[in-house]
């Protein structure tokens, strides 16, 4: 058999073999860090014969995939170690997740930090102890007879709601065995390093009709260095995270009164205008035209786009003169009545119309967190309507403005290309020309992807912008999405260089996404110390006694006219004190305002990088401050 390597090798077996001997055969090191296999794309055990020809890649916790097996085989090590310090523990299940994996358990009370610190103890024994992971398969009927008989009626029922002709795999470790598809290591010895991170409470199977279980989360990692390193990220996330920062600041709320509905307070206000001033000037540079659709539409819209049929779940719906109607969740079907008010050419082709528009959707209590899942917001939304010649050098252009916006930010990114789901709309013929549309562009580019499987809009396929923090988090923002659909189901038209009507092809693109949430990101990303240019309040004006509120007044006005976003301090605390308040609030500059200051007409200069940076006179001052808000420097 001809086994064809990652790297586009070819190795020939006589006989078949396991993943694991195939890594043995490819390289002793390779085999003891090999997690998992990838046989023609998908992932496999180690134990799993190899026994015809086939595209094999050995998977390390490098990869994604190997990653998830290792965690997963964790999830099992703390299961086992629940089960021998509380036998009457029922287990549900447990898989890898992104950053580690969970378990959800059943007892009588919550897990407390003592007993999390005794499994931690005790899964550090289980892998001192080496033990093997055996796999092995029963027909459905011994399958629940073996789960009964162990007592795990979590296990029972997931096996009930499998097909009656099911065979069911299992994994044994010593003493404890779990239902489960793989793939997993091969022993408990690899995993050197974990930690049992919270405790949360989870309904079975996510339904809240179903009884609240206990779910343990945690992380694993092969190096105790690399676990460390991951620990001291999530604390600095801590320190970072926009709820607590946007208290501090003052920039939102969320209120009792609206779970789900952030309120902006003044602060915030400016930091939401200042983001949204240079969006439209970098659109109106791009030839884009802005538009204002209602929030409420009536019901024959959302049947006509295909929201009532495929998002009726996730719209607030409402009656109005006894018809329904619904609270828009998306702007693009309004976005298709303003296409349609007047009649189109060629000429005006590609026509780019943008919507910063409110939009609402449906979350779960349970899902709701701060600004990053919310039930209102505004979507920066824009829509193309275009010739089929033209798709390529449109989506170019996008890809290319959205480069520009996260680079300004110092934002990382990287790019998936999402297809087809199940739940869509169109001919085949229709996805597979937009899909190629898109994978055409991105490839002229010359930017690199990945393809999200079956992941794409109900309407047509996407492409995801994913955004890396200063943290190294990702965060799915950026949007360019391909429709043939709407166009269609709206009758849109435009006369051709023919004289004939004509459908126009439509993307739907977005560059923040939720504009609430890109704040919350941003928030995170700098830690509240944003650039000058999106800082709320960029000088905070620190008179160091009463007696100079007045000169104080007096560069809060100068600063003021030429632009500058200044407070002062009036309270009547010693100078060291209003220092250290500035600093907590993370303004990038402070000027001190003494009797020196004040009799040579200067100002004492102290950035929040830099510390005391010695006195100059205010125009300096002001012509570096407006240098760095034109510019939109960085720190």
């Amino acid at each position: 058999m001809k086994i064809t390597l990652k790297d586009g090798s070819v190795r020939e077996y006589a006989q078949a073999m396991s993943v694991i001997d195939i890594a043995r055969d490819l390289s002793e090191g390779l085999a003891r860090v090999a997690c998992a296999g990838e046989k023609d794309g998908e992932a496999v055990d180690l134990r799993t014969v190899i026994d015809g020809d086939c595209a094999l890649s050995i998977l390390t916790f490098e990869d994604e995939k190997g990653q998830a097996a290792f965690r997963h085989t964790t999830s099992h090590i703390m299961a086992q170690a629940v089960k021998r310090l509380y036998p009457d523990t029922k287990c549900a299940i447990g898989p890898s997740i992104a950053d580690g994996f969970y378990y959800d358990f059943d007892r009588d009370h919550p897990f407390t930090p003592e007993e999390l610190e005794a499994i931690e103890k005790e899964m550090a024994k289980i892998v001192k102890e080496d033990i093997p992971l055996e796999r092995f398969e029963l027909p459905r009927a011994e399958a629940i007879a073996f789960m009964k008989e162990k007592e795990e009626p979590y296990k029972v029922e997931l096996i009930e709601d499998l097909p009656e002709d099911s065979v069911i795999s299992f994994y044994k470790q010593g003493e404890f065995t779990d239902l489960c598809a793989g793939p997993h290591l091969m022993t408990t010895k690899p995993v050197k390093a974990f930690k049992l991170t919270s405790v949360a409470g989870a309904y079975w199977r996510g339904s809240e009709k179903n009884k609240m279980l206990t779910r343990i989360y945690g992380t694993a990692y092969p190096k105790k260095s690399e676990l460390e390193a991951y620990l001291e990220r999530i604390e600095e996330a801590k320190k970072r995270d926009h709820r607590k920062i946007g208290r501090e600041m003052g920039i939102f709320s969320i209120m009792d009164e609206g779970p789900g509905f952030p309120f902006f307070l003044p602060k915030g206000m400016t930091l939401y205008n200042t983001l949204l001033d240079y969006w439209r000037e970098l659109h109106d540079r791009e030839g884009y035209v802005e538009i204002s659709t209602p929030i409420i539409l009536s019901r024959k819209l959302w049947e006509n786009s295909g929201h009532w049929d495929h998002y009726k779940n996730n719209m607030y719906t409402t009656m109005i003169d006894e018809e329904d109607y619904a609270v828009k969740p998306m702007n693009c079907p309004g976005g298709m009545l303003v296409y349609k008010l007047e009649p189109h050419s060629y000429r005006d082709l590609p026509m780019r119309v943008g919507e910063i528009g409110l939009v609402h959707r449906h979350e779960k209590s349970g899902a709701l967190h701060g600004l990053m899942r919310v039930r209102c917001f505004h979507q920066d939304d824009a829509h193309i309507f275009m010739t089929e010649d033209q798709i390529t050098d449109e989506i170019k252009g996008v890809a290319r403005l959205f480069n520009e916006v996260y680079s300004l930010l110092g934002l990382k990114y990287h790019v998936e290309l999402s297809t087809r789901p199940e739940d869509s709309m169109g001919s085949e013929e229709d996805w597979e020309m937009a899909t190629k549309g898109l994978q055409s562009a991105l490839d002229e580019l010359g930017l690199s992807y990945v393809i999200n499987e079956g992941d794409g809009a109900f309407y047509g396929p996407k492409i995801d912008f994913h955004l890396e923090d200063s943290l190294g988090r990702t965060w799915q923002c950026g949007t360019i999405q391909l429709d043939f659909q709407m166009p269609q189901r709206f009758d849109l038209e435009y006369t051709g260089a023919d004289g004939e009507k004509h459908r126009p092809i439509m993307i739907h693109r977005v560059a923040f996404g939720s504009v609430e949430r890109f704040i919350g990101i941003l928030i995170e990303h700098f830690a509240g110390k944003f650039p000058v240019w999106l800082a709320p309040v960029q000088v905070k004006l620190l008179p160091i006694s009463e007696k100079y509120q007045d000169y104080a007044k007096s560069v809060y006005a100068v600063l003021k006219k030429a632009g500058i976003r200044a407070e002062i301090d009036k309270r009547d605390e010693k100078i060291g004190y209003k220092i250290r308040q500035a600093q907590l609030e993370r303004v990038p500059y402070m000027l001190v305002l003494g009797a020196k200051e004040e009799d040579e007409g200067k100002v004492a200069v102290r950035s929040r990088k830099s510390g005391d940076e010695g006195a100059c006179f205010l125009d300096e001052f002001i012509a570096r401050v407006k240098k760095e808000n034109d510019e939109k420097a960085l720190d």
